[in-house]
């Protein structure tokens, strides 16, 4: 099993973006990669640094143009593919989804964030509706895979949920970094603490686990902006 880690830093162009998260997924499958997972919401900067109405222009409907994009990407390569989307559900409802296509580019299983998060530079909740699927273990010709999405690291429930439904992987496509002003005191720490709870999960379950970030420092709104550490990663169940 080759798995795929797709870490890239995103610009302000949304059609940059996407071009360069192919061309990204595409070079994983031609060396191997038979699971393949892009960064929380690649497509664009990471816009929930402020609340603005109108970023919701972002969203895009589930299937949509960027599912569809790479649905002719896993079927060209046989691939399955995790996609982040910001997607709008219906008029006024909105997710941070996760869908994952198959090696026939068919959409095996959709997954929306469950625990949102509400800080400085991460005002989610002013965007995402809380996800109502569940936790589920989706399951594709390489592997039955737990999709989840970057907050939901940090609580346990999410990750034994999907795993006692079958998960042999748990995914964490994610979007976090430091604020600037505090990297020189507790950035160590705050990157420790990220690795270590997600290889917990993995540990306590006995499932390997895929955490996938993004990098670059991003601020759309001026000001401070966040500075993504990257450091995407696998982990097996013992260490």
């Amino acid at each position: 099993m080759n798995i795929g880690v797709i870490q890239m830093a995103c610009t302000s162009n949304p059609a940059e973006n996407l071009e360069r998260a192919v061309a990204n997924v595409e070079e994983a499958a031609q060396g191997g990669a038979q699971i393949i997972c892009l960064p929380e919401l690649f497509k664009t900067q990471y816009f929930c640094q402020h609340e603005d109405v109108s970023l919701f222009d972002l969203a895009e409907s589930v299937p949509g143009p960027l599912t569809d994009t790479f649905s002719k990407v896993a079927k060209a390569h046989q691939v399955t593919i995790l996609v982040s989307v910001f997607e709008r559900r219906t008029a006024g409802v909105y997710h941070n989804s996760l869908v994952v296509l198959d090696e026939r580019g068919e959409m095996a299983g959709l997954y929306r964030k469950m625990h949102i998060p509400d800080d400085p530079a991460y005002y989610e909740k002013f965007y995402f509706t809380p996800g109502d699927r569940g936790f589920q273990a989706i399951k594709t010709a390489h592997a039955t895979v737990g999709p989840l999405i970057c907050w939901d690291q940090w609580y346990p429930e999410a990750a034994r949920m999907a795993v006692l439904q079958g998960a042999e992987i748990l995914f964490y496509p994610t979007a976090i970094g430091w604020h600037p002003k505090e990297k020189a005191e507790e950035g160590q720490a705050q990157r420790d603490a990220w690795m270590t709870i997600q290889r917990s999960h993995a540990i306590a379950n006995g499932v390997f686990v895929v955490a996938v970030n993004r990098v670059g420092h991003e601020a759309p709104a001026g000001g401070d902006g966040l500075e993504f550490w990257g450091n995407s990663f696998v982990c097996d169940p013992v260490n």
